[in-house]
This record gives C-alpha cells, sequence and structure tokens, in this order.
C-alpha cells in the first residue's frame, strides 16, 4: 500500500470546500477511504438519541470527514506539495515549497 502524504498530527489548509482558507491539525485520517478529519473543520449538527453514555442526547457539533484532496499541507506559514525520499535508508516526506524534510 502506499504511503499517506497526509498523516496525523499534521497542519493543513483547506484548499477546497466550505471551509476554504482554514487550518486546523489532522485528528484522523482513512486510508482507505482518502478522507481526513481535521479539528474545526467541516463541522456538522448531528442529532444524538439518549442513551447509556449520554443521558440527554439532543444536538451534537462535531468535526465531519473531507476528502484529503481538498487539504494541503502547511508548513512555516505556505501551503506545500509533499514529496518522499530515501534519506539514510528510511523513506521520508519532504515538503516541496521548502524541501524541508518533515518527518
Amino acid at each position: 500500500m502506499a504511503t499517506s502524504k497526509i498523516k496525523k498530527g499534521d497542519t493543513v489548509k483547506v484548499i477546497a470546500g466550505k471551509d476554504l482558507g482554514k487550518t486546523g491539525k489532522v485528528t484522523s485520517v482513512d486510508v482507505k477511504n482518502h478522507r481526513v478529519v481535521v479539528e474545526g473543520i467541516n463541522k456538522v449538527t448531528k442529532h444524538v438519541k439518549p442513551s447509556a453514555q449520554n443521558q440527554n442526547g439532543g444536538i451534537v457539533e462535531k468535526e465531519a470527514p473531507i476528502d484529503v484532496s481538498n487539504v494541503m499541507l502547511f508548513t512555516d506559514g505556505k501551503t506545500s506539495r509533499v514529496g518522499f525520499k530515501v534519506e539514510d535508508g528510511k523513506k521520508v516526506r519532504f515538503a516541496k515549497a521548502t524541501g524541508k524534510t518533515i518527518d
């Protein structure tokens, strides 16, 4: 399987959609479906039934997944594409705009 260009903990900027221009930290990555969840981005309201864990239920606001093609890595105050190169026998990610390694 190919290595994901965006990983959990990365700071990304939204480049398409309703939250265009916003930045946030990636909280989870779904590699199989090519989706990422970014904190504070793509918020949706969800009606929750009362349960044992949530006694009251009600309307909850949470982040929904966004397609990985709609976000771009944000490092050193600018967005950048991600490339891979081998350093000391290890495959590492690097920002193409700055040339710095990410991992």
